[in-house]
């Protein structure tokens, strides 16, 4: 689910208009205007502190019921269990690209744009503690992938031993009697749903919080925020192109990537127009068919593919990461971006099916590599293009994962 058109035009127009009035506040020199939009800023953090109340509640009820329903998948046989691992293997292949591409073009980012804006207090104290207290090697690594205290790790923000634990308890949940199972899982998908619906609440309040967090940014950055801006926006676009680029040798199709591109471009013409990959869905199933891909396999991989696999997720987060640490300044590590790239492949299947909410999932990994949580506010100001391109690069990466999926069934 996406955010609708006309709600997406009221962020467009609030982050529109906390540009231009902070360029003008700040073009005037005037300190009590200026002061004055500072002053609103805590309405926009407050909201993002209204976002991560969520995050830990939310990532776990759908891991719980995303880790059930993968194996329920796996048991209807082959064919679900190779579909799983091609959407893993894409999803890496995604990740893999994503950073080929991303991280040298973030070199190029001017450096007259490099930190305009102030980090918010804490957040370099943050960083620091996150910079002691990152593991040294590959064994200190491993050892803190196992929680010895999953609640303490659930409170200091350790997502990544907090989803080992949460992936270990759902398969052992699943491994359980059903008499045993189904109160659980019943019990999760209720808080799922319920955290959902808090969720799209506050979502729904992104036009006054982007305003809020935007317009002192505007103030303290003046030009220099169009310009990055535009600079993301152009990486997203790029970036994007390259994954999708990826899609075609391995969708694969007896009529060449020529015959392969007419079949696709009209489920990524509406991809572009929708932002939706659910909308895309019937037009997905056409391509399918223009592909030859049978309709047993094209059933079974398509709805699965929509509701699950985000192969534009490595390009969003990564970007989105490389993006903010230019923009605050913040120096993010190979390490770091590693964090990044594995959490977009191993955790992207629960982001929540509410506008904007992948960028739930990002909030506690900023915070883990040492980048503030503000960030998030930031990118969902901007992502109305970004959204079109993230759209297109998971619809043709559905149609990939059927074709792909259609050759395997072929050879048995």
């Amino acid at each position: 689910m996406r955010v609708p058109g006309s709600d997406a035009s009221r962020v467009l127009v609030a982050l529109a208009a906390a540009i231009v009035s902070g360029m003008l506040v700040a073009a005037s020199g005037n300190e009590g205007a200026s002061r004055a939009a500072v002053s609103i800023q805590p309405v926009g953090v407050l909201w993002v502190n209204a976002i991560r109340m969520t995050v830990i509640p939310l990532v776990v009820s759908l891991l719980i019921t995303g880790i059930g329903a993968a194996a329920d998948v796996a048991s209807l046989g082959r064919l679900g269990a190779r579909t799983l691992g091609i959407f893993g293997a894409m999803l890496v292949g995604s990740a893999v690209v994503t950073l080929a591409v991303a991280v040298p073009l973030f070199t190029l980012f001017p450096a007259a744009l490099v930190g305009k804006v102030p980090l918010p207090p804490g957040a370099q104290e943050a960083a620091a503690d996150v910079a002691k207290a990152a593991p040294s090697g590959v064994t200190d690594f491993v050892m803190g992938l196992i929680p010895a205290n999953p609640i303490a790790a659930a409170a200091s923000g350790n997502m990544v031993a907090l989803i080992v634990f949460t992936g270990l308890l759902a398969l052992a949940l699943a491994r359980g009697s059903a008499p045993s199972r189904e109160p659980l899982l019943a019990f999760f998908k209720s808080l799922g749903d319920a955290m959902t619906r808090l969720v799209g609440w506050i979502i729904a309040l992104a036009p006054i919080a982007v305003f809020a967090l935007m317009l002192p940014l505007a103030v303290q950055a003046g030009s220099a925020l169009v310009g990055a801006v535009g600079f993301y926006v152009l990486a997203v676009a790029v970036t994007a192109l390259a994954v999708t680029a990826l899609c075609y040798p391995l969708a694969g199709h007896a009529g060449g990537v020529r015959a392969l591109a007419r079949s696709l471009l009209p489920t990524q013409l509406i991809g572009i127009s929708t932002s939706s990959s659910v909308a895309c869905l019937p037009a997905m199933v056409r391509s399918a068919d223009g592909l030859g891909i049978p309709s047993r396999v094209s059933g079974f991989v398509l709805p699965l593919a929509v509701s699950v696999f985000k192969p534009a997720a490595p390009v969003m987060w990564i970007v989105g990461a490389l993006f903010i640490g230019k923009f605050y300044g913040v120096d993010l590590s190979p390490g770091a971006l590693a964090v990044v790239a594995v959490a977009s492949v191993t955790v992207s299947f629960a982001a929540p099916g509410v506008p904007r909410g992948a960028f739930l999932l990002l909030t506690p990994l900023f915070e883990a590599v040492g980048l503030p949580a503000e960030g998030i506010g930031v990118l969902i100001a901007i992502d109305l293009v970004p959204d079109m391109c993230a759209t297109v690069v998971n619809v043709t990466g559905d149609v990939t994962a059927a074709a792909w999926a259609s050759r395997a069934e072929a050879r048995g």
